[in-house]
């Protein structure tokens, strides 16, 4: 009898944890947002402290917009971007990655309330666009500003009429639906992590893992994502980038 009471109590222990084992396994989500295809955490040193030299297949716009200054700066395990006071644009840090539909995350850090992070999608092979501009994701400490620009304002012959004033009528309210503003206060001198998810014609923003805002438009829907510029027209602190591709 203590025998079978025994072995009764230790399947119920079974089972229990059987129980147990599978609802954890149940309540554990994560999105799946395609195959990583890229990853930086920024943990390595320059070997001077004159030029940007920031490694792993990166390239800046120093050297043709701010006379070859230092602007970007590897320090702590992050990437400290700032802007030149001889610099004529804002700072440009590139990488390739190359997807249609895909995701890219990264940490960043506003230390100011007029500072402002863009990260900006490209195909520099796309000829009916400036610079191969596609998507803009503009954070500020107030807003987020989400942009299409291959049918918006870098559209060759929209830019064009931009430039001469001759923008037409229907040619100013194609703009109005090309750019989606979002109200959304962000702590300075805090870290933040967005996520920037793009399927089809629908580009999708996070921030803190929140959703802050869905924007469709056609532009968003081009077939070759291959390059990540990240803007910064005056200070920002970047770690932990992420790109993956769904397809």
């Amino acid at each position: 009898m203590i025998r079978i009471f025994t072995s009764l109590i230790l399947k119920a222990s079974l089972c229990l944890c059987s129980f147990f084992s599978f609802g954890q396994e149940s309540n554990t989500t994560s999105e799946d947002y395609g195959t990583l295809i890229f990853s930086d955490d920024f943990e390595r040193n320059e070997s001077q402290e004159h030029k940007d030299e920031v490694g792993n297949n990166w390239t800046t716009s120093s050297d043709k917009t701010a006379k070859g200054h230092k602007e970007v700066d590897l320090r702590n395990g992050h990437m400290h971007i700032y802007i030149h006071e001889e610099a004529n644009h804002a700072v440009s840090v590139r990488h390739k990655m190359g997807f249609t539909d895909g995701a890219l995350a990264i940490d960043f850090r506003l230390d100011h309330e007029n500072d402002i992070l863009v990260l900006n999608i490209a195909d520099p092979s796309c000829k009916s666009v400036h610079a191969g501009h596609l998507v803009d994701v503009k954070i500020k400490a107030k807003t987020i500003e989400l942009y299409d620009l291959k049918t918006g304002i870098f559209n060759l012959a929209i830019k064009k009429a931009r430039m001469s004033k001759t923008l037409t009528n229907e040619q100013k309210a194609l703009l109005k639906t090309k750019v989606k503003k979002i109200p959304h206060n962000l702590m300075p001198k805090q870290w933040h992590k967005v996520l920037v998810k793009i399927s089809g014609d629908t580009l999708s923003v996070f921030i803190d893992d929140v959703e802050v805002g869905v924007f469709a438009s056609e532009g968003f829907e081009h077939h070759s994502k291959d390059l990540l510029r990240i803007l910064v027209p005056r200070k920002v602190t970047v770690d932990n980038l992420k790109v993956w591709k769904k397809q």
